[in-house]
């Protein structure tokens, strides 16, 4: 179901983001070369300056003068900031939300729920400042006590992609904050504006519970100011979310310096049903993480492997959802698939649906565009090919809504299809057979970082470390002990005694 809904006058769009901007304690940018557009309309939001070669080292400078104190302050101290940081977010969910939509395209719902992420790692990373916790072994020598503690990393570098203009960014700074980092952040240069709010967030909230808003350091532009991030001796861990591409520039230019790397790229991800699920259930668990966002996801579902039994039924239950499904401009209430972010993912979205029929696909419905605010936006209906195989456009990753189906007779075979990607993010089996489960969790099941079974591939909860393998990168951000990955590990040995005996019984002199 498509609508021509309301297609606002991008200047009326701009108005509302420079109050955004103010409403959220972020200065005007200053006017430059750098164009921002909406993808609600495809008309120019702001025009911003790029940080120069200077600024991004004067940035990096500051960033690292910063760190040589942030460190030593007592971790809950630094989780005020955190804490702090959590309750302007609370105040300015609406605002903040808002901006993402105009600036991401998003649905409000979602716009909104990306907010409230942020909130929510917020709240993790101050009960994390409680539980950075090392341990204790047990020492051959005796009188001797052997113990590891973590210690504050250093500049923490952050690359962010457009797709999830704020909460990406907070997953990081939170954490990094806590474990006694500071930040330096350069987002997608499509989503500068956003960047420019957090930040203003985060600053006040350092300086509002007196701790130095220098922590944290933001530049903006192209590729090159990334680069000049990446390739600093200064910054010790490069934080990149991105495409696989993207990840292999990234990757080794900073192992070739000796920095770390925590890289989030690519995903394929694939939902398994077979003949014991529940129908209706995988309907609703597809449908979301298929559709939503457009397809512009990390986590989108992109592959459905349906047993032979089943796939005609359930084919017939996602193809009635996505003709209930509205789409149109973002900011309209009711509609549930927005914008895709630019021309150029509405052209990778029709020439891999065009690989696909020439694979032998059958186009089910939808990739048509819907024109509903203008000739610079690109609203299309989410895609359903039918394919007869994996083929090499099915084990890419185009960032649109095309969603493949696959069949299979054998539940080896299905997981043998589901890890026949280069990608290794999400990954979800439908069923209602334990045996089935517990096969798809098990070391030679799925062979992503994330594995789920009743649900869908998307919306996963920051309690959990997110991440990848394969082509994804093998970073792991936000929950459970992803924390390490921020901190630097020392292995302490204590001797209490008043002898000084050599490890392995080793004798010298």
């Amino acid at each position: 179901m498509t609508s021509a809904l309301t297609a606002p006058d991008t200047r009326e769009l701009r108005s509302r983001a420079e109050h955004l901007l103010g409403a959220l304690g972020a200065a005007p940018p200053e006017p430059g070369p750098l164009s921002v557009r909406t993808p609600i309309t495809g008309g120019e939001l702001a025009r911003l300056r790029p940080s120069s070669g200077a600024a991004v080292d004067d940035a990096i400078g500051k960033a690292e003068a910063a760190f040589r104190a942030w460190r030593t302050a007592p971790a809950p101290q630094r989780a005020a900031v955190v804490r702090r940081l959590g309750q302007l977010l609370t105040e300015h969910i609406a605002e903040l939300g808002e901006l993402v939509t105009l600036e991401a395209g998003k649905i409000g719902a979602e716009a909104r729920g990306e907010v409230q992420e942020m909130i929510d790692v917020c709240e993790f990373a101050v009960g994390l400042s409680r539980q950075l916790y090392g341990r204790t072994m047990a020492s051959e020598r005796p009188g001797h006590r052997l113990m590891e503690t973590w210690h504050p990393l250093g500049v923490v570098g952050v690359l962010s992609a457009f797709n999830f203009p704020v909460a990406v960014w907070s997953w990081n700074t939170a954490i990094a904050l806590v474990c006694g980092d500071t930040v330096v952040w350069k987002p997608s240069e499509t989503t500068p504006l956003t960047a420019l709010a957090c930040h203003a967030l985060v600053r006040r909230a350092a300086a509002d519970v007196g701790a130095d808003p220098e922590i944290h350091q933001l530049i903006v532009g192209a590729a090159e100011v990334g680069e000049r991030l990446v390739d600093d001796d200064r910054v010790a861990l490069v934080s990149a979310t991105g495409s696989v591409r993207m990840g292999r520039t990234v990757g080794p230019r900073v192992a070739g310096r000796f920095g770390r790397c925590l890289l989030e790229l690519g995903g394929n991800n694939a939902a398994v049903v077979t003949p014991s699920a529940d129908l209706e259930l995988a309907t609703r668990g597809v449908v979301f993480a298929a559709a939503g966002t457009a397809g512009q996801r990390c986590t989108t579902l992109r592959r459905l492997i349906a047993h032979a039994d089943v796939a005609g039924p359930l084919l017939h239950r996602i193809e009635h959802a996505y003709g209930q499904l509205r789409v149109g401009n973002p900011l309209d209430d009711g509609v549930l698939v927005g914008p895709l972010i630019d021309g150029r993912a509405y052209t990778a979205m029709r020439e891999a649906v065009g690989r696909a029929i020439d694979d032998g696909g059958e186009l089910v419905c939808g990739a048509e565009r819907v024109m509903v605010a203008g000739e610079d936006s690109y609203y299309v209906r989410p895609a359903i090919v039918r394919m007869p195989a994996q083929t090499a456009v099915v084990r890419e990753e185009t960032f649109a809504p095309i969603l493949y189906v696959l069949t299979y007779h054998d539940f080896e075979a299905a997981i043998a299809l589901h890890n026949g990607v280069p990608q290794g993010l999400s990954s979800a089996v439908f069923t209602g057979d334990q045996r089935e489960a517990e096969r798809f969790l098990a070391a030679d099941g799925s062979d992503c970082g994330i594995a789920n079974v009743n649900i869908g591939t998307s919306g996963a909860e920051i309690g959990g470390a997110f991440g990848g393998e394969k082509h994804t990168g093998g970073g792991r951000e936000s929950g459970s002990d992803a924390w390490k990955a921020y901190m630097r590990r020392a292995t302490n040995t204590v001797n209490y005694s008043a002898d000084l005996p050599l490890a392995q019984g080793i004798r010298f002199g």
